[in-house]
């Protein structure tokens, strides 16, 4: 299907009719398949014949969503994981050894985080967090052992952003592998590897889904990094996606286009409106014109993401009422929902980080995140105004 188009992709890649001819992708709910022989069985589980055998492994219905995830993003192979934190595990453990060492931005979900410093650190793999704009800072953090470069951008909460292409020309100057956590953008909006990076990872519980349905990841690169060492330890870990969770998934990619492009209206219009109220003291998006990267934004991505985060006056305590005194809004730390949700980040998505990580990814007591949704803007104002009041 080389020759279509995005929004054709979105909507017909993936998918492989069965004897039956369904119109619609069918959902296969079933752990295992039969073999004709034993001899079959063999051929299946030695990789020698490429057929489905078991859905830890490969599901029809999931290889759906990820040859349709694939295609969009302009790679040859995609793993679909149980979830965006295990298409992270995933990628770390599949990629890297004991006496690694990673560079990460410091701007990036905060459970993140704590996967890297608490847990993949046990396994004597180093991680340095920088900056996620300053490129000078990837670079004086590079060391012999650097394998992988890893960030977020747009990143979580503050919407910063980093140059790709500059950065992957760091990671592949240092033999290190660049991987883009691509959540906020998703592919209508920005493609990491045409501009560089090797691996795009997306948690597709977010905007993929888009209705906060079901939970799930992928990993999306070439035939060797996915398709083999990532898709490893999806086989032997376990960490599979269903594929009732995959096939709402291949759902959601029909509507995304159109989804973000209306995300992307509503955020600019409240963003605008945001800066204008008194009891806001900072606006972080980037498509307002006063965003550090917004000029590079314009560049990098096709559009400037449906998420919002700002700065009230007065701290949590301040903070806290505006989402106390809310009526509409969502208060929920899930995100890329069609329902606008709000979340204070420093006591819920980054909340198990320290006061330091949080001040150092410029997470302050008074900040709030907004996923904006797909509501009448004048709507989302007046409840967020009414929150103010």
């Amino acid at each position: 299907m080389n020759d279509f188009e995005f929004d054709t992709l979105a909507i017909r890649a993936g998918h492989q009719r069965s004897s039956f001819q369904e119109h619609s992708e069918a959902i296969f709910t079933t752990s295992s398949f039969i073999f004709k022989s034993a001899e079959e069985a063999a051929a299946r589980f030695s990789g020698e014949e490429k057929a489905h055998f078991y859905t830890r492994v490969s599901n029809p219905t999931v290889s759906c969503f990820q040859d349709r995830l694939a295609a969009l993003e302009g790679g040859e192979c995609c793993v679909a994981t149980a979830t965006g934190m295990a298409a992270i595990l995933a990628t770390m453990l599949g990629v890297l050894k004991a006496g690694d060492h990673v560079v990460s931005s410091r701007s990036i979900f905060g459970t993140s985080t704590i996967l890297f410093t608490n847990y993949l650190a046990k396994f004597d793999i180093g991680f340095d967090f920088v900056d996620l704009s300053d490129l000078d800072a990837w670079q004086a953090a590079i060391k012999p052992n650097t394998r992988l470069l890893f960030a977020e951008t747009p990143s979580n909460p503050i919407t910063e952003i980093v140059d790709i292409r500059a950065l992957s020309e760091i990671a592949h100057k240092a033999d290190a592998l660049l991987a883009i956590d691509n959540v906020f953008c998703t592919p209508v909006l920005q493609k990491p590897l045409s501009l560089g990076a090797d691996i795009v990872i997306h948690s597709a519980t977010k905007y993929i889904d888009g209705q906060g349905r079901c939970m799930g990841g992928a990993v999306v690169g070439d035939k060797k990094i996915v398709g083999e060492d990532v898709f490893g330890i999806l086989r032997t870990g376990g960490v599979a996606m269903s594929p009732f969770n995959a096939w709402v998934f291949s759902k959601g990619l029909e509507t995304l286009s159109l989804r973000m492009k209306a995300h992307c209206e509503n955020a600019l219009k409240l963003a605008s409106w945001l800066k204008d109220q008194p009891q806001v003291e900072k606006v972080y998006y980037p498509g307002l014109d006063d965003h550090p990267q917004h000029e590079l934004a314009k560049t990098q991505q096709s559009g400037f993401g449906g998420m919002v985060s700002f700065v009230v006056k007065g701290g949590k305590d301040a903070a806290w009422k505006i989402v106390n005194n809310l009526q509409m809004l969502s208060i929920t730390a899930n995100l890329g929902d069609t329902k606008t949700t709000i979340t204070h980040p420093a006591t819920t998505t980054h909340g198990r980080l320290s006061q330091q990580q949080r001040d150092d990814a410029l997470i302050s007591d008074g900040l709030l995140r907004l996923s904006v949704g797909l509501e009448d803007i004048k709507d989302i104002q007046n409840d967020l105004a009414r929150g103010m009041s």
